[in-house]
């Protein structure tokens, strides 16, 4: 029959036998208090929180007349607006949204369901449109036609 002292002996060895020393052990816990510290101060002070964030939305954009496109918002993802740009990046004026003078309008989105017709091919590089381009932060003002502001943006759909 066995006795304790024999179990222990086969179980965790003898005093020749034990594969670490205990300083060894204690070494290793306290590297990994010390790793475990500073993954959890890094949550904790929002270390890594200065990494942008790239806008996502989701769009539709269908070719109404050869010329005109109709740009619609599906989703707005994490992203604050969506913007119809021409090549310098201002955001272009929006055609035919059921306003007599339309003229002032710009192709700017803020919610889902949301949509801007614009000309892609007019002779007029203010109304020019290229990009649709997701924006976070900032807005766009009748003053600033462009997206400077923002805080991030991204292209995410093309109009030939």
């Amino acid at each position: 029959m066995l006795d304790g002292k024999q179990i222990s002996k086969k179980l965790i060895g003898s005093e020749d036998e034990r594969a670490v020393s205990p300083v060894i052990g204690v070494i290793l816990m306290v590297a990994i208090t010390v790793i475990l510290a500073a993954v959890i101060a890094a949550f904790v002070l929002d270390l890594g929180g200065s990494v942008g964030e790239e806008p996502q939305a989701g769009v539709d954009v269908s070719d109404e007349t050869g010329e005109n496109y109709t740009v619609s918002v599906t989703s707005m993802g994490n992203s604050d607006g969506v913007a119809v740009v021409n090549s310098s990046g201002e955001v272009v004026e929006s055609w035919d949204i059921g306003e007599e003078d339309s003229d002032d309008v710009l192709a700017h989105i803020q919610s889902t369901g949301g949509s801007a017709t614009v000309n892609a091919n007019s002779s007029e590089e203010v109304t020019n449109a290229n990009n649709v381009v997701a924006y976070i932060g900032g807005d766009v003002s009748d003053d600033d036609r462009t997206l400077e502001n923002a805080d991030e943006t991204a292209t995410i759909a093309s109009i030939d």
